[in-house]
């Protein structure tokens, strides 16, 4: 084996993060949603699979084997290798495409870790310069430690379970209809990477980066609704009053349903208007902002009564025009024709090399300078073990002999 020059895989790629190689050992969503918002940016992201694969892969409908839809929709501008890391021709290669990289990131316990041989102290000795993700359920200083978390767990001890309750009057914790615990820790983790990165670009110096799941959820469920707790001694009540009002809903409208969001003074005052009932505006309970808020049920009533009056499409028209902010109500179907969507290139059909045609959700961010783009559709299983080997410095006969040895499964 000779050792080569590492080439850059994408070389038409001219995203922010174009040059950077990071090795991905995560699985389900968290890990391959945060991994793909970095190959997005540009970088050559190497995910390093079991010999059976990310379970994801095995979720829902699919072509073939292995290509679920949920794969297909978190894990493109990757490339796909398999190591079978209880060999040790695996860990060899992962020790080579660790040498060479400038990021790892996984969400193995970090017990775990250390029995492959991987914990960061390991990886550090390796290459000093990384920078090591370690995406848990907990921080590492805490109760929880090396406990597991998924989505639902981490919805739970976050007290977001209680929020549809909170607004509906029910009385039984409920979650919320979306991975939002892993996704919402997948852009912590992303955003931390990059952070780190520009880090080790001002100083040389890699770091080890822990980005917890229930912290993260946190974070995010309490931003609006510590609210009166944010004081000590807390000041009741806890929860963004208007966010959890059982009122707060897109309304009926003649025909359909309406977003409806007046804001300032004006706004309320010609959305009223249009309802003719301008006077409401005179009302002490609705005349200030202060006192809409500690009004707020009865505001969003008389704002359901008014909806009722007019068409979807009419209010859309005539609330534009008082530039007071509205937007029609999607069904998860629907959205998916909206122009809005078709029209900024965000929703992109593809045609994979084995999956055929398919619908691809693009980054949602744009750049002036660098742009990012899908180089690469969502990989089949170990689909660039020669590719990744040769570049190493494998030859044909010794990936041949690490075939033979089941290094890959």
């Amino acid at each position: 084996m000779s050792e080569k020059e590492p080439q850059n895989p994408n070389p038409s790629s001219q995203g922010p993060l174009s040059g950077y190689t990071i090795v991905d050992l995560t699985s389900v969503v968290l890990g391959p949603y945060c991994t793909q918002l970095l190959g997005d940016l540009g970088a050559d992201v190497i995910k390093i699979e079991t010999p059976d694969g990310d379970i994801m892969r095995h979720a829902g409908p699919h072509v073939n084997k292995g290509m679920g839809p949920i794969y297909l929709t978190i894990n493109r501008n990757k490339r796909s290798m398999t190591l079978d890391l209880r060999t040790s021709g695996a860990k060899q290669i992962l020790s080579k495409l660790i040498k060479r990289a400038d990021g790892l990131i996984h969400n193995i316990r970090a017990g775990g870790m250390r029995r492959l041989g991987f914990d960061y102290e390991s990886v550090q000795a390796i290459n000093p310069e990384i920078v090591y993700c370690h995406a848990v359920g907990f921080g590492s200083d805490g109760h929880y430690a090396e406990r597991q978390a998924y989505d639902d767990l981490v919805q739970a001890v976050s007290g977001a379970s209680f929020m549809i309750p909170m607004q509906d009057g029910t009385t039984e914790p409920r979650y919320f209809p979306g991975l939002i615990a892993d996704k919402t820790t997948g852009l912590h983790a992303a955003y931390a990477m990059v952070a780190a990165f520009l880090h080790k670009e001002r100083t040389g110096k890699g770091q080890f980066v822990e980005v917890p799941m229930m912290e993260c959820m946190v974070s995010f469920t309490m931003a609006e609704n510590l609210y009166g707790h944010t004081f000590v001694p807390p000041r009741p009540p806890i929860a963004y009053a208007r966010s959890i009002n059982p009122m707060r809903k897109p309304y009926k409208t003649r025909d359909d349903y309406i977003a409806l969001m007046p804001y300032s003074d004006d706004n309320w005052y010609q959305f009223f208007k249009l309802g003719g009932r301008e006077h409401l505006m005179e009302d002490e309970r609705y005349s200030t902002y202060a006192a809409r808020t500690i009004n707020i049920t009865d505001l969003y009533k008389e704002a359901e009564v008014i909806a009722l009056e007019r068409t979807t499409n009419e209010w859309m028209d005539v609330l534009a025009k008082v530039n007071v902010p509205c937007m029609r109500v999607h069904t998860l179907d629907s959205v998916l024709n909206d122009p809005q969507l078709r029209e900024t290139g965000f929703l992109e059909e593809r045609e994979h090399p084995t999956e055929g045609r398919y619908l691809a959700m693009n980054n949602p961010i744009s750049f002036s300078q660098s742009k990012t783009s899908i180089e690469r559709d969502p990989p089949s299983l170990g689909e660039n073990n020669h590719e990744v080997l040769a570049e190493l410095g494998f030859d044909d006969a010794e990936i041949e002999k690490l075939k033979n040895d089941k290094v890959f499964g």
